[in-house]
């Protein structure tokens, strides 16, 4: 079972099951979390390979929307789900296989289509850090800045390291192994999730382009399109009141 961050109460409505992105972990979408958890119980989740969560052999889309079902199972076997980025993949997976989970779909900066990036070069910086020399989050991002310039990223990555235990709360080995599974999509996937989905996507953000709405409908035919100004692919950490504001009217609608 994933290792589950629980904010607010139950209700009678179906809890949000929140699943993050690459290398995040649930406490990335505390903020986000105790806001919407007014309108009921949100359920953060660390998935499979990062934060407290199991670690397992393979990193695929089929396990990781798996996770999500035992987790939803486990509260009431119906749930509202936001996920981004590879959690939006995951999202996606799930609604297709196992739609009578889902009552409502949030998809975050993503498509379900296969990207030509590779985010092996972060694990590569990870895995240089000399955490033996680590002693504060301060030494381990100087040591980072050469090969992660940017600060938004590093400070962004650095939320997984556990500086006392001296190790990454990630298994960077079964992401490399597994980093096509990742950033691509599995061939073949059909079926339909009828249910309302919203596609929401930062602005300055090139994931979801409008050349991905024919294969988006295809899977999602209620599919709605709506963009953060202002924002990139970090969109609910650019802009949170947005973000959030966007979510609850359409989980509220």
């Amino acid at each position: 079972m994933l290792n589950t961050t629980l904010t607010g109460s139950a209700t009678d409505a179906p809890p949000l099951l929140i699943a993050h992105g690459l290398f995040g972990s649930a406490r990335n979408w505390n903020v986000i979390a105790k806001r919407l958890s007014d309108r009921g119980q949100v359920i953060s989740v660390d998935m499979r390979n990062h934060g407290e969560s199991p670690r397992e052999p393979v990193q695929d889309y089929a396990g990781m929307a798996e996770d999500l079902a035992e987790v939803i199972d486990s509260h009431g076997g119906k749930a509202d789900v936001l996920g981004h980025s590879m959690g939006g993949k995951a999202a996606m997976m799930l609604a297709l296989t196992r739609q009578g989970l889902i009552r409502k779909l949030v998809v975050a900066d993503i498509a379900p289509v296969a990207y030509g990036h590779s985010q092996s070069h972060l694990i590569e910086a990870m895995r240089n850090v000399d955490l033996d020399k680590v002693e504060t989050r301060r030494d381990a991002d100087e040591a980072m800045q050469g090969a992660v310039p940017e600060a938004g990223v590093r400070a962004f990555l650095l939320q997984s390291l556990d500086v006392k235990g001296q190790a990454w709360r990630l298994n960077l080995d079964v992401l490399e192994a597994d980093m096509d599974k990742i950033t691509g999509w599995p061939e073949g996937i059909a079926g339909q999730f009828d249910g309302p989905v919203l596609m929401l996507s930062g602005a300055e953000s090139d994931y979801v382009l409008t050349d991905h709405r024919d294969r988006i409908r295809a899977h999602f035919p209620a599919a709605r399109f709506a963009k953060i100004p202002g924002a990139g692919h970090w969109l609910h950490a650019d802009k949170p009141r947005e973000f959030e504001a966007a979510v609850r009217i359409f989980l509220d609608a």
